[in-house]
């Protein structure tokens, strides 16, 4: 019976993937789900076949481990066995003799250690007679979960066709508790991840990557322990099943196709195409011989850079070596005594298919991706799907995004890279508009003290006037005179309100505004010399409030151009620094210039006021930032220390915005 996928068999290290897409190229099932470019495996998808584990450089994908389990089993009471996977020899070629290797399992604590081979023996056997029985309907083997798996999820219509044997572990299994007891506990221990989902008979199973683990925490190694033999049942040609085509060579059956329909298949692209021919009855009389990996001694459990012919010559050699030491008249006593066990397994079907979007869909999705024709479905594969249909489908079905497809990233980054130039156009028009802003503001200042200048004496000539043009005679010539006089001060009065309307600033114009956004753009409009470094630090919930963008941006340039140049010569330090509240925004800008005396402290937001040499300044800027804010309903304050005696000098300007205000 299958173990139900209660625990994940693969796993994603997220900060180790690096958006390769391997994975995702490998996959069998593409159980991968891209989010954020971050490859994750959807565990019920997963076959377990690890080859994602395999091809990924970077270690982003790993297995499940279960190396605390295995040593919970073995410090717990009652007897422990461990079953080896045929394929040992391939992975442990370091123990020249075997029997050394059989010593350090052994010295982890189990009582018993047997070769799974002998329940391949078995399994074998079954095989045999199914292949000696009438032509009947094609099979599938079972003894590769990964490929079972396959089936059950995504061609459950073939579930009948699989073959209903046991697997050589669950064989051995059933073996191991008749022999030593039905309380035994039983470690599998072999090269496949997909095991260790497989059955609920078997009580852990460890792969030979977690063994070696557990050899070098314990510091065991084949010099230092005694080599025992295998405990029976020993093993005969069972042996030889990891390697390719190890199932016919067991049951001494010949691969020859004059005989025998048989096909075999392994990897995980000619395992499926065989599945998918076999579906369509174009191979419906064959049987199948199946492997997700290139044979058990390349599992995803077996370590990294193994050679894949040496490692079949270590099993032909210590098959030929069992063989030769083989005591047959035992080996067959053995198979009578188990000859009699139950080695079948049953399969259900479990649909995991997902069903195909509306081609419609598709066709959006491609055309979003600038796949527009059949000509511009290049099918690179640079996403991990072979085709870009497959690509779209996976996207609809929320497994991939668009980025992945390389030729749309590349196009994408083009148009931004436009997009970012006719950016910098703009910015560079901003900055030319806001120069301009600036000199006009200055002489609306100017304008308005002007205005302010001459209102009060125009008013007091045309009063005057209008007294003595009403107190003279209709006849007097003085009148006419008079009556000049008031119409040329009433037409100054009336150029004095159009300076008067210039200067005013009486409306603001607010939208919602990004302050962040907001200051960072004032930032890039300053220029500052190379001594001169200037840091933005923002530390607002919610940026966004009403302003007058406009105005707001003349604020913030004009303080943070006055602290540029506030600075000595050896230069110094601006900083900007946003705060907020539920209800205002603050935005501080400090220098570390000479700062602002005490005696002219008061005088900085006065019209025509200035510190600044001749030609330098025009002592307008403070009180059009001072109105600005004020007209935002909201408050600027500064403090500042010119005295390096009563500690760092430098000049901090905050102001305080309303987040909201009707208009």
């Amino acid at each position: 019976m299958s173990k139900s996928y209660r625990n994940q068999l693969v796993f994603t290290v997220k900060d180790r993937c690096r958006v390769c897409y391997t994975c995702v190229r490998e996959c069998p099932v593409k159980a991968i789900q891209i989010i954020n470019g971050q490859a994750t495996v959807v565990n019920l998808r997963c076959i377990g076949c690890g080859r994602c584990t395999t091809v990924c450089n970077q270690g982003a994908k790993v297995f499940l481990q279960s190396g605390g389990e295995v040593k919970s089993i073995l410090t717990s009471p009652g007897k422990k066995a461990a079953i080896v996977a045929p394929s040992f020899p391939a992975e442990f070629p370091e123990a020249d003799d075997y029997r050394k290797f059989v010593g350090m399992v052994r010295a982890l604590g189990f009582d018993y250690v047997c070769e799974v081979a002998f329940g391949a023996d078995m399994v074998a056997r079954e095989y045999e007679r199914h292949f000696n029985q009438p032509a009947s309907e094609g099979e599938i083997s079972s003894d590769c979960p990964a490929v079972v798996y396959y089936v059950r999820h995504y061609h459950p219509d073939l579930v009948p066709s699989l073959a209903r044997i046991a697997s050589p572990m669950v064989a051995m299994t059933r073996i191991m508790h008749k022999k030593y007891g039905d309380d035994l506990k039983v470690v599998f221990i072999g090269p496949c991840v997909a095991k260790k989902a497989e059955s609920s008979e078997v009580d852990e199973v460890l792969t030979f990557i977690e063994l070696r683990q557990m050899f070098a925490e314990l510091r065991i190694s084949p010099a230092d322990v005694v080599p025992t033999d295998f405990d029976p049942p020993h093993a005969g040609k069972g042996a030889i099943f990891p390697v390719s085509r190890g199932l016919l060579q067991t049951t001494n059956i010949r691969e020859d196709i004059s005989e025998r329909d048989i096909i075999i298949a392994e990897g995980s692209e000619n395992f499926r195409d065989a599945i998918r021919e076999f579906e369509n009855g174009l191979i419906g009389t064959h049987h199948l011989e199946l492997l997700c990996c290139q044979g058990c001694i390349m599992g995803p459990g077996t370590s990294r850079g193994g050679k894949r012919y040496a490692r079949r010559t270590q099993v032909s050699k210590y098959v030929r070596q069992k063989l030769n030491e083989l005591d047959q008249e035992q080996w067959e006593r053995d198979v009578q005594e188990f000859s009699t066990l139950d080695y079948s397994q049953t399969f259900t079907p479990e649909d995991r298919r997902i069903p195909l979007p509306d081609r419609q869909e598709i066709a959006q999705t491609l055309y979003s991706m600038g796949k527009k024709e059949p000509r511009d479905h290049l099918n690179c594969g640079a996403c991990g799907y072979d085709t870009c249909e497959e690509h779209a489908i996976a996207i609809l079905n929320g497994f991939a995004e668009s980025e992945m497809c390389l030729p749309f990233a590349i196009e994408k980054l083009h148009r931004s890279i436009n997009d970012l130039n006719i950016s910098n156009e703009n910015l560079a028009t901003a900055k030319q508009a806001l120069k301009q802003t600036e000199k006009l503001a200055h002489m609306g200042q100017l304008s308005a003290g002007i205005a302010h200048e001459l209102n009060n004496p125009l008013g007091v000539i045309t009063m005057y006037s209008n007294i003595l043009m009403e107190e003279a005679p209709e006849d007097d010539p003085v009148r006419k005179d008079l009556e000049l006089i008031v119409e040329q001060a009433n037409r100054c009065k009336k150029i004095v309100g159009g300076l008067l309307n210039f200067a005013r600033k009486n409306q603001v114009w607010l939208q919602e505004t990004n302050v962040v956004d907001l200051v960072k753009r004032s930032l890039d409009s300053v220029i500052h010399p190379d001594n001169v470094a200037v840091e933005f630090h923002s530390n607002v919930n919610n940026p966004l409030a009403d302003l007058d963008q406009d105005q707001m941006m003349q604020v913030l340039t004009n303080l943070e151009k006055n602290s540029v140049e506030a600075m000595p010569p050896e230069g110094g330090i601006v900083k900007v620094s946003l705060a907020d509240t539920p209800s205002e925004i603050v935005v501080a800008i400090a220098d570390t210039g000479t700062g602002i005396s005490k005696e002219n402290m008061e005088k900085i937001f006065t019209p025509f006021f200035t510190t600044k040499e001749l030609g330098k300044g025009t002592g307008l800027g403070l009180p059009l930032i001072y109105g600005i804010v004020k007209m935002h309903k909201g408050n600027i304050t500064v403090t500042s220390n010119a005295n390096p005696e009563e500690g760092p000098t430098g000049t901090v300007f905050t102001i305080n915005l309303p987040r909201k205000r009707s208009v």
